[in-house]
Parts: structure tokens; C-alpha cells; sequence
């Protein structure tokens, strides 16, 4: 047996028993790739990871950089109580309106909002509206502007929130200082910001897979 497909059978394994499909993200998955969306959202067991981290920190509000089909929004979403808030935030449209129905099916169309645009107009127009502090920021779209998507997560959040960034390991290219590759080099800068931002703790850790080799980073919001 090769090694992947060792942790393929152990990610088959942990999620068939602590984060088994139903049928709302079944459909949202299969309604994804017939819209012929690329197949890069969240594996089942983080998406529960993403589902128990909003739980753990008590999230009422929860932002969202990085849409796609809305399959971990819909983890993200289900943590939230009734008068919960969560906004996410997608660059094509085509993306938005599979994850609006995706939203919608699952019963969470009247929490959730899905905006429109680059991220980094999007945010601006965001913190104009002076919204309470978001309890949780996940962090999930194009990895060149990872740093600017951080300093907006640390602008929008408050002391005690946690902020998680996608996709950190980049097949273990993160650790080339000199690559010339923009999402290598988006992803080193965001990571070394937060370990020198004066208001973030974090670390960040490896993982394997049904996504293949990759990794995430965890960082807390610090007074």
C-alpha cells in the first residue's frame, strides 16, 4: 500500500465515524462539481474541524474569505445559533449562486450572506459598515493576498477570536525563502505576520490526506 493511500484510508476511517455525510452536503458537493467548480474544498474531517472550532469559541458571528460552492460554509454555518451571523465572501459569480442554493437547501440562507467581488474591495466595504466583531475568520481564497486577508481579519475580529488560514504548506514550498511562486510567497509573508503581529498568537500545523499534503494555520486574536 503507498503512503497516500494509507492516509486516504485513515481520513475514510475518521470520517465515516466522527464526520459522516448527509445528504444536504452530498448535494452540495455533487451540485458543486456539475456547476463544474474545481474540487478543492475542505475535506469532511475538517470541515467538522471548522464546524467544533466555531463551537468551542462560542461563535455568534463568523466570517468567511474564500466561498467556492459554500460546502465549508455550511460547517461553518451549522455551529451558529438562530440569530447567528455568518458572511462569506466570493470572487466569481458562478461560485456565489451554486453556494447561495447550496445555503438555501441546507436552511441557512436566513444567517448567511454571500458578497460578491474581490475580497479586497469586499472587506473595505465591510468595516465601512462598522459590524460587530466577527468571533471567527476563516481564511480560504487566493494565497497571494494572504497577509492583507489577515490584517483585515485582525481589523474585524476582537480579543479572544480566532482567525484559521488555509492551505499553508503549499507541498512544502512554504519553507523556500526563495521562490518566486506568488502563492508560496503570499503564504510565507501572511504566516510571518502572524508571528510577529503584536496582537496574534498562533502556530500552524501539517497535515495528510484525501487532500493530499497540506496544512493550516491557527491564530488568536491577543488584547
Amino acid at each position: 500500500m503507498s503512503e497516500s493511500q494509507l492516509w486516504n484510508d485513515v481520513d475514510d476511517h475518521f470520517t465515516t465515524l466522527l464526520a459522516p455525510a448527509d445528504e444536504i452536503l452530498t448535494a452540495a458537493l455533487r451540485d458543486s462539481d456539475a456547476a463544474g467548480l474545481p474540487p478543492i474544498n475542505v475535506a469532511p474531517n475538517q470541515g467538522k474541524l471548522l464546524r467544533l472550532l466555531a463551537e468551542i469559541q462560542g461563535a455568534r458571528r463568523i466570517l468567511e474569505i474564500g466561498t467556492l460552492g459554500g460546502y465549508s460554509t455550511i460547517w461553518l454555518g451549522r455551529a451558529l445559533p438562530a440569530d447567528g451571523r455568518l458572511i462569506t465572501l466570493e470572487y466569481d459569480p458562478r461560485h456565489a449562486e451554486v453556494a447561495r442554493a447550496n445555503l438555501a437547501r441546507a436552511g441557512l440562507d436566513g444567517i448567511t450572506e454571500v458578497r460578491v467581488g474581490p475580497a479586497l474591495e469586499s472587506l473595505p466595504k465591510l468595516a465601512d459598515e462598522n459590524p460587530e466583531p466577527f468571533d471567527l475568520v476563516f481564511i480560504d481564497a487566493d494565497k497571494v493576498n494572504n497577509p492583507h486577508y489577515v490584517e483585515w481579519a485582525v481589523r474585524l475580529t476582537r480579543p479572544g477570536s480566532v482567525i484559521v488560514l488555509d492551505n499553508v504548506v503549499r507541498g512544502g514550498a512554504v519553507t523556500d525563502a526563495t521562490s518566486t511562486d506568488p502563492s508560496v510567497r503570499g503564504t510565507r509573508a501572511a504566516l510571518e505576520l502572524i508571528a510577529s503581529h503584536p496582537k496574534l498568537s498562533g502556530t500552524a500545523v501539517q497535515t495528510v490526506g484525501t487532500k493530499g499534503y497540506d496544512g493550516f494555520a491557527l491564530a488568536r486574536v491577543q488584547a
